[in-house]
């Protein structure tokens, strides 16, 4: 079945799969990180739509790349999620180990008021 499939998507399947398990009815702030930028996106899976998103594309000055950058993001998608009208949420990494800007922004968010 994961015959051929790289190291990431091995993980991001993994982890996924342990999110369905145990997330329930809450929505998922999904992580995405390019060299360049970092997204991030808060996902109701039931209905399939997105609730709240932020990147480092939006109105973001200065290095896109690192981990205040990072951070910036978390507190922007917690306040966007909080408007509308979510609190928790199960943070889903992909296939991004849980280190630097992947950290930064999972702190950032729970800073912001998110509960994962």
């Amino acid at each position: 079945m994961t015959k051929g499939l790289s190291l990431f998507e091995k993980r991001r399947r993994r982890n996924r799969t342990a999110l369905r398990a145990r997330a329930g009815t809450r929505p998922r702030l999904s992580v995405h990180r390019s060299g360049k930028h970092i997204y991030a996106q808060v996902i109701d899976d039931a209905a399939g739509t997105t609730l709240a998103s932020a990147s480092t594309l939006q109105g973001h000055d200065g290095a896109t790349s690192n981990v205040d950058a990072a951070s910036a993001v978390g507190k922007r998608v917690a306040e966007a999620a909080k408007a509308a009208g979510v609190t928790q949420v199960v943070f889903d990494r992909g296939g991004f180990l849980f280190h630097g800007r992947v950290k930064a922004l999972a702190e950032a968010a729970r800073e912001a008021g998110l509960e994962f």
